[in-house]
């Protein structure tokens, strides 16, 4: 098959097309003919040797893919040869076939593209298991949102207004500021020329936000922090301004407030299999009823897959970009 590797890592020109063997299947793995998979910050992170795949997974980058099941392990009872799916992957998405626990894999939602499904996994994954599983968004509270016309930024914006919480989302040009506004964001802020802080106060009469996703880290954490409400929570799932975070201690227990790291492909089989069953049960139906969609920057054909990277680092995309394998 072929692959979209890393000899050695670097920027965007070092991705490589290879033929490599095709993956077969584990006992409780599926073998996917892959029609699509996306990009996500963690791929370019690992492009450049930061971020490599975890012990056993494959080696070259990719985190969700959409397509075929081509063929299932022994123990496999819930998916069969042909089923139409999309799935979350530790790594080995760039390929013309993957495989992946049955427990990662979701059925692509009735009205969505078998492409488009290639930009859901991981982004409903990051959202749900960090806004509402860990941090416990309630209906009602006020959600802000960093970098709202990113891949996650979009999808979290989508699932907190279909989920009842006040949406604020800061965002880094006047179009992105409107894109994230008609994706549902009660509150969009541009972070170039207002401060979030003052904004997310004003626009919460002094409350503050209950949850903050954030995708920046650096000092951004400690402002956060002064955005936040009584008992609010920070969830941090990634750090690309490449700094270290400062914090006032006093201040978080002032706040009775919680900051909480996360990454999701290193947990534990079990945890991202549970992830993925709550995503099936609580984000699916609203999938399928078209109350929350994939947001698609832009496609491009497998071999263009520096193209891609080079897009995905230009930051002037908004949702996610997929690349297109067949």
């Amino acid at each position: 098959m072929r692959a979209i590797t890393v000899p050695t890592p670097g920027d965007a020109h070092v991705l490589t097309l290879a033929e490599l063997p095709e993956p077969v299947p584990g006992d409780r793995e599926v073998l996917i003919r892959v029609a699509a998979a996306g990009l996500n910050g963690a791929d370019l992170s690992q492009r450049r040797g930061y971020y490599p795949s975890p012990p056993g997974a494959a080696e070259w980058p990719g985190l969700e893919v959409s397509g075929e099941v081509a063929a299932v392990g022994g123990s496999v009872t819930e998916w069969s040869i042909g089923d139409r799916v999309c799935a979350l992957l530790p790594g080995g998405g760039y390929a013309e076939l993957a495989t992946a626990d049955a427990g990662l894999v979701l059925p692509v939602p009735p009205g969505i593209d078998l492409i488009e499904a290639a930009g859901l996994p991981e982004v409903v994954a990051t959202v749900w298991s960090n806004v509402f599983l860990n941090a416990g968004l309630l209906p009602g509270e006020r959600l802000l949102i960093h970098g709202g016309s990113s891949g996650i930024g979009s999808m979290a914006i989508q699932l907190g207004a279909v989920f009842g919480a006040t949406v604020l989302a800061t965002a880094g040009t006047a179009e992105k500021v409107q894109f994230s506004r008609e994706l549902g964001a009660d509150v969009a802020i541009d972070y170039n020329t207002q401060d979030f802080v003052e904004i997310v106060r004003d626009a919460t009469d002094g409350h503050g936000a209950d949850v903050v996703l954030d995708i920046v880290g650096g000092d951004y954490i400690a402002r956060d922090l002064d955005a936040l409400a009584i008992g609010g929570r920070i969830m941090s799932i990634a750090n690309r301004s490449n700094r270290p975070s400062t914090l006032d201690v006093n201040l978080l227990m002032h706040k009775r407030a919680r900051l909480w790291g996360t990454t999701l492909r290193a947990r534990p089989l079990a945890e991202r299999v549970a992830i993925i069953a709550s995503v099936r049960e609580h984000v699916w139906p609203h999938l399928a009823a078209g109350r929350v969609h994939p947001v698609i920057d832009s496609v491009y054909p497998f071999e263009d897959a520096t193209q891609a990277h080079l897009r995905m680092e230009s930051s002037h995309h908004l949702g996610k970009i997929l690349l297109q394998v067949s």
